[in-house]
């Protein structure tokens, strides 16, 4: 097993670790698991930013890669998405000390790196000739840094619907005194999606200019770009409903997991469809 295998599976049984903490102090409230979500994780990010810089050398040993970051593979994709999901939390957690969001977040970030390490081929391979191109390191490294924030909102989308049923309950058990007021998660969830939004615009813009400047044309007839600009157009639509039309609560967090569910079709579904785009045509 090499250095980097060693990481990458250490990082996934941390993140499975804290996600099992999360769940423990969705449950019981101990601090106790809220803080060793946060140590579990924090040890997880250092295992897999490690692992992911053993995965750029071991790409960068071909020359023809050297300088490009190691995004065009399956196992390459999933992991940066997971490392910037986690990330991306550990950030939002140490801002606000919620503790009990884990349990709607670190689900995605293990279960990407899991779908990595257990179905993805890690190993390197040369780049083709159209990708040796420094948008490679732009490009797709801010969508898949787009779709990970998003997924953070989601987690906070599920926990708002959760917590609302809970108030609207006649019976509310525990768990909606252990969720933050809806006011707060409307609000994360606004302010993450309004940091994300233009992450996902400038990524997109960026692949319709590395496509004239390769091809010609802003436009190739590829259903991934089909589907990625859907995503945008949901996710323009919440920011409209959300900061323009002033709309909160039910109806926006239903616009965010919409926007949410097209992102998981943008990355896995449409991989069987695209030529381009797809992860599935070189190594897995």
């Amino acid at each position: 097993m090499t250095a980097q295998s060693v990481l990458i599976w250490g990082a996934f049984s941390l993140y499975t670790a804290a996600t099992f903490a999360a769940f423990g102090y969705l449950f019981t409230k101990d601090h106790r698991a809220s803080r060793a979500m946060l140590t579990l994780l924090g040890i997880g990010l250092l295992l897999h930013a490690a692992a992911f810089a053993a995965h750029v050398a071991a790409f960068w040993a071909y020359p023809e890669n050297r300088f490009f970051l190691p995004l065009t593979s399956f196992f390459g994709a999933l992991s940066y998405m997971s490392l910037a999901l986690a990330a991306a939390f550990f950030v939002v957690e140490g801002r606000n000390r919620l503790g009990i969001l884990g349990a709607f977040v670190l689900p995605f970030a293990a279960g990407a790196l899991g779908l990595a390490v257990i179905f993805a081929n890690p190993e390197s391979a040369p780049l083709a000739e159209p990708l040796r191109s420094y948008w490679l390191n732009f490009h797709p490294m801010l969508l898949m840094t787009a779709y990970a924030a998003f997924a953070n909102a989601a987690g906070v989308s599920i926990a708002l619907l959760i917590q609302e049923r809970q108030i609207k309950s006649r019976k509310p058990n525990e768990l909606c005194y252990r969720l933050p007021p809806l006011d707060e998660l409307d609000a994360l969830n606004g302010k993450i999606i309004a940091w994300a939004y233009p992450v996902l615009l400038i990524g997109l813009a960026m692949g319709f200019v590395w496509s004239y400047i390769d091809w010609g044309t802003f436009w190739t007839n590829d259903p991934k770009i089909k589907v990625a600009l859907v995503t945008a157009a949901i996710y323009g639509w919440f920011v409209e409903q959300r900061y323009v039309a002033g709309r909160r609560g039910r109806r926006a967090v239903y616009v965010s997991l919409l926007g949410f569910a097209s992102v998981l079709f943008t990355f896995f579904g449409a991989e069987v469809l695209s030529g381009r785009h797809s992860y599935m045509v070189g190594p897995r």
